[in-house]
């Protein structure tokens, strides 16, 4: 598909007023993405798992204007109150996708959001967000044109929620979700993300994340920064080949349940995203003491107990602990017994694979 193919027919109804709430998930990725090109595209195809626990709440109610504005007309409510700092980042969102959507300036929004989870703390909170947003307006525009099918509301929505956050693209849908152009991966493209199409092993629908919550503060390096980096960057090139080289060998790995691949392609993965922001210009360390600690102890674990956890890592501090069902209660009370003592405040979140954004029905 192609941008013009997400411009809109000649709408076939009206809508007045309505509420509509979503609940989108975030998503962390084995294969990372990082580095972006213009209109968010993005430098290497990526693979993720999408979560459950970790969430975004997010209920639009919108009125239609009196006549269409020269503005957007919204207010925003972060876990119920004003949150003027998110405005910029939704006005721009909104100036991206108004010749997708060319209704929006016909509506005054109330936006009020809420997360499960720390914002800004590496879990992903922009992925959840922007997913939940984009799902809202899609909604809406499904009122106005009542003859799109499933597939186009969801290629869609997701095609709008990467043009306010790259990884939100991949939190439209679930349980394994692919980003990017690959040329092993029928149907991938770089505009929106789509479900893996290939075979996928049990052990991997019933996986487990459980988030260790090393650092909940600020992120010291934004995402959007991070990316730039990758532009000029040394070791860019071959960064690129690898995730597409380990895409390809996921393949198998996804096929036959194979997870000592499974663990060395997704730690390999996570510390090679670390290496790019220490190698960069100007070079940075997002891992903490306590990081590098947890996954030591996870190094140790698995190799005297023969479990198949292990670690990934979003760009920042916190540490995802994935593992199959089958190891759950026993990776449960390692993580308890050694690794809890690493997390600020004792704090980490159980999580589990998810299956998509969910639109939540008012209660009556």
């Amino acid at each position: 598909m192609t941008y013009t193919e997400f411009l809109p027919s000649k709408y076939t109804k009206t809508v007045e007023e309505g509420t509509v709430t979503y609940k989108a998930p975030s998503n962390i990725a084995l294969v990372k993405y990082w580095g972006k090109k213009a209109d968010q595209i993005p430098a290497n195809p990526s693979i993720s798992f999408t979560l459950d626990a970790c969430a975004t709440t997010t209920s639009m109610t919108y009125s239609r204007r009196k006549e269409k504005g020269a503005d957007f007309s919204f207010g925003l409510w972060f876990e119920g109150k004003p949150k003027p700092d998110f405005r910029p980042k939704i006005e721009a969102f909104f100036s991206r996708i108004e010749s997708y959507m060319p209704f929006l300036k016909e509506y005054d929004l109330k936006i009020e959001t809420s997360n499960s989870f720390p914002h800004s703390s590496g879990i992903a909170s922009s992925a959840s967000g922007m997913s939940a947003l984009a799902l809202g307006l899609m909604y809406i525009e499904k009122q106005l044109d009542p003859g799109m099918d499933d597939g186009y509301f969801h290629r869609k929505a997701s095609f709008l929620a990467r043009l306010g956050s790259g990884s939100a693209c991949r939190s439209i849908e679930g349980d394994l979700i692919q980003w990017g152009h690959h040329k092993g991966i029928t149907g991938s493209s770089d505009l929106f993300a789509i479900k893996y199409p290939y075979q996928v092993h049990e052990v991997f629908h019933k996986y487990h994340d459980t988030i260790l919550l090393v650092d909940k503060g600020q992120k010291q390096v934004s995402s959007t920064v991070g990316h730039d980096l990758m532009h000029g960057h040394p070791f860019a090139e071959q960064r690129f080949a690898q995730a597409h080289d380990n895409i390809a060998k996921l393949r198998e790995v996804f096929a036959t349940g194979n997870l000592n691949d499974f663990i060395r392609i997704v730690e390999s993965e996570a510390l090679t995203l670390h290496a790019m922001m220490m190698t960069s210009i100007p070079y940075f360390i997002l891992m903490k003491p306590n990081t590098l600690k947890i996954i030591e102890k996870i190094w140790a674990f698995r190799a005297s107990s023969k479990t198949h956890l292990c670690f990934t890592l979003d760009a920042g501090a916190n540490v995802h602990v994935l593992y199959p069902q089958e190891e759950k209660k026993e990776v449960h009370q390692f993580i308890k017994d050694e690794l809890v003592v690493y997390c600020e405040n004792g704090q980490y979140i159980c999580d589990r694979i998810g299956f998509g954004a969910k639109r939540l029905l008012p209660y009556k």
